[in-house]
């Protein structure tokens, strides 16, 4: 078995009908460096199923396995059913409350909703409209909650669209929060517990924080680590060793 599994992870790609920048080079190179590959939501631009395909054809310079939640794009058409398809077609692990283990290591995945973050949590009170927006940040968190419960291996990775915490969204503007994330997210993974929390969706946000227990959240936005990182790779790569006796320790690129 692997001592130590290298996992990249990106978000927000984006894949249009037609792909003026080409990911296939990114994806050659993650698979010479990583073992796992996680694509944490908008996959696709306007969740469409011709632009699952050509998601399906860049991937195809990826050797790895491919891990993936859907984004909020990716239910733009109202076909993410046949996106998440196609991609399993392909061999992307697509997580939707599931998990998966590759390597020794455990992936929990849901694509998370928003409601906003600690005491400004929007709360089920009032018109229906606004109990029915609750309940779905309420489902998704327990999709998550369930993703982690069948996980019984030491070391854990959630990926996520959606932020579990307010640091990552840190520097979209403030009214915008509450639609960035919840912190319902954040209370199953505190419960449970994992090495390390990635998502997107944030693009103008901060590529790091952690959940009030102490675990690392990165927010791996295309664009914010073509932003924060100009000169370097635009994935994040951490490597988890297996003989490591508490989850949580990681090396970070």
């Amino acid at each position: 078995m692997t001592k130590k599994v290298r996992i990249a992870a990106m978000a927000d790609v984006h894949y249009g009908k037609t792909v003026v920048d080409s990911l296939q080079a990114v994806y050659r190179d993650i698979s010479q460096q990583a073992d796992v590959l996680l694509l944490c939501g908008d996959v696709t631009d306007y969740g469409l199923p011709e632009e699952a395909n050509l998601v399906v054809q860049e991937l195809r310079a990826c050797t790895i396995p491919v891990v993936a939640v859907l984004g909020n794009h990716d239910y733009e058409s109202g076909q993410e059913g046949e996106v998440r398809a196609i991609l399993q077609a392909a061999g992307v692990k697509v997580l939707d409350g599931e998990s998966v283990e590759i390597h020794g290591v455990g992936f929990a995945g849901a694509k998370g909703f928003c409601g906003g973050f600690g005491r400004k949590t929007l709360e089920p009170w009032g018109e229906k409209a606004v109990k029915s927006f609750v309940k779905e940040a309420l489902d998704e968190t327990l999709r998550l909650e369930s993703a982690l419960a069948r996980l019984r291996m030491k070391h854990r990775v959630v990926l996520l669209h959606y932020s579990p915490i307010q640091a990552t969204v840190e520097g979209e503007p403030p009214e915008i929060f509450p639609f960035l994330g919840s912190s319902r997210l954040e209370d199953p993974i505190n419960r449970h517990g994992c090495n390390v929390v990635f998502h997107g969706h944030a693009h103008r946000g901060t590529p790091e924080g952690k959940t009030q227990t102490g675990i690392p959240v990165f927010n791996v936005s295309l664009s914010l680590m073509r932003k924060t990182f100009p000169e370097g790779p635009v994935w994040r790569m951490f490597e988890i060793d297996l003989e490591d006796e508490e989850p949580g320790q990681l090396k970070a690129e």
